[in-house]
């Protein structure tokens, strides 16, 4: 690269490959943070006394709380420091945490690690899309997010497997030390090679009042509270599935060995539904895919209440019931994201720091409840994600008066 090139990056002294890829690794410290962690809970639970099986799910809600709640905070301090320090010390928080919990000995002790842990990574939430938006923009933005979604849409399909794999030959212990080296080494790597990309006249006085006031405006907004509100309805659902899966599949199919693939088809739906959505949103609009989406739902989850109720749920109609599911999150989550974005990009950064503060604790707290209702058997999952999508249909209800509001307006509305 010569000098002119250098001089011309957005991103001076890193290569677009480069800089897409290092994005996608801060993307993907989260999606390892939660699904490398699935294999080994009966082991933590097992080492440090856990006598309840539903509590081991507190090391995944633990992690989601931390990583939901310090959003709001990362905005704010990057737009007055930068991006880069931010970051940095977000994910160093991150490595931190992972190390030290390597060493704990006893089961509050790795809530509270994990806790600490989803806090730094949360910056990753917030910066990652400033970074490429001070980067790029338009069309130029779209296919650096594109192009790094797709690296990190392989977190899912693969963490549960790097889980187990490495507890084939090692304690749990070094699932944690792995990632805190990953996340240092990637901490290394930006401080070496990536510049800060919020230039000096663009920097902003710190001031948590615009972090409230953004808060008031997305509580006062219909658009934005009414679709941040059902986000965090639809991805309850997901978190139950989360912190519960490892029992389905191990205590109501008894396929603990096999649960890392049977996850991951169904985490290559979501990936699937995420890429049809790319191609048929503009089309289609958000409203009419997200609104059939979630109204689908719906339906599938009564059939699979159907089928319990009538037992003929097996592993296979199962698998195949939840891979349904997940599809339909694909294509709601990201949708329900963009609309509650809508109304509010004045203030677009501080904003996506409440929404995603606000989505990822409900959500959280949430999935919490619906895992600690494992009793045996995938009734409380499939009955959770029959009555939050009826609560997120009728919360689009009451945010826009009808449903399908595509089909009565032009699709450049949305």
């Amino acid at each position: 690269m010569n000098n002119k090139q250098i001089n011309d990056s957005p991103h001076p002294g890193l290569s677009f490959a480069a800089f897409v890829t290092l994005m996608a690794g801060f993307m993907a410290l989260n999606g390892l943070a939660v699904d490398t962690m699935l294999p080994a809970l009966p082991a933590i639970g097992d080492e440090l006394g856990v006598s309840d099986p539903n509590d081991r799910q507190l090391v995944i809600t633990a992690y989601l709380l931390g990583f939901g709640f310090f959003q709001m905070f990362y905005g704010p301090f990057s737009d007055r420091y930068g991006r880069r320090p931010v970051l940095l010390f977000g994910v160093s928080i991150y490595a931190l945490f992972s190390i030290i919990t390597v060493f704990v000995s006893s089961f509050d002790g790795v809530v509270l690690t994990r806790f600490l842990q989803g806090a730094g990574s949360a910056a990753t939430r917030v910066l990652v899309v400033a970074i490429v938006r001070d980067c790029y923009s338009g069309r130029q933005m779209a296919r650096v997010m594109s192009l790094a979604f797709i690296i990190f849409l392989t977190v899912p399909v693969l963490a549960p497997a790097i889980g187990q794999g490495i507890m084939l030959f090692v304690s749990w212990h070094w699932i944690f030390l792995a990632l805190g080296l990953f996340a240092l080494g990637l901490t290394v790597f930006a401080w070496m090679r990536l510049p800060e990309t919020l230039h000096a006249e663009y920097r902003l006085p710190l001031s948590m009042s615009r972090v409230f006031d953004a808060f008031k405006v997305v509580a006062t907004t219909r658009n934005s509270i009414g679709y941040t509100v059902a986000m965090a309805l639809v991805l309850g659902p997901l978190f139950g599935y989360i912190a519960s899966v490892q029992q389905i599949f191990a205590d109501v199919f008894q396929v603990e060995g096999l649960f890392t693939v049977y996850f991951a088809i169904t985490a290559v739906s979501m990936a699937m539904a995420s890429f049809l959505n790319s191609r048929i949103v503009e089309r289609l609009g958000t409203r009419m895919v997200s609104h059939t989406a979630v109204c689908a739902m719906l339906v599938l989850a009564v059939v699979g209440l159907l089928l319990e109720q009538s037992d003929y749920q097996t592993l296979l109609s199962f698998v195949i019931l939840q891979s349904a599911l997940m599809f339909c999150f694909g294509l709601t989550a990201p949708n329900f994201g963009a609309m509650a974005m809508e109304p509010v990009g004045h203030i677009a950064g501080t904003a996506s720091s409440v929404q995603g503060c606000i989505t990822t604790v409900g959500a959280a707290v949430l999935g919490f409840l619906i895992g600690q209702a494992f009793n045996g058997t995938t009734v409380p999952l499939i009955a959770s994600f029959g009555l939050l999508s009826a609560a997120a249909i009728g919360v689009v209800l009451l945010t826009e008066g009808r449903m399908f509001k595509a089909l009565h307006e032009p699709v450049a509305a949305d």
